[in-house]
């Protein structure tokens, strides 16, 4: 996306010589790039304390274990359901002779 901006030029001028960038476009496309990087980082930062981490062998064979269980399960082939048709079926009534309720038969 083209974008006109206006950039202290001592402050580009900086960042040109401390980074090894050909084009002023590549700088701000490292300092966005660095911005997404940081709101990343503070996501992680937030969880700090709040995660559990087991490093041990056991933890990691119990892990190794699971996801080999996973495979199998993937693998095992998909039940299959009959499906019905939509369409409702009618069983033939007998004809009745009564009147429905409500109307009046007409007999003289």
């Amino acid at each position: 996306m083209r974008t006109n901006i206006v950039i202290d030029d001592k402050l580009m001028a900086d960042v040109m010589a401390s980074g090894d960038f050909k084009t002023k476009k590549e700088a701000v496309e490292e300092g966005l790039r660095l911005l997404k990087r940081r709101k990343v980082y503070e996501g992680l930062l937030a969880l700090r304390g709040k995660l559990q981490w087991d490093d041990s062998d056991e933890a990691w064979a119990k892990a190794r274990e699971e996801g080999a269980l996973l495979e199998v399960a993937a693998q095992e082939p998909a039940v299959s359901y009959e499906v019905k048709s939509a369409a409702k079926t009618r069983q033939p009534r007998a004809i009745e002779s009564r009147a429905k309720p409500g109307k009046r038969s007409k007999s003289p």
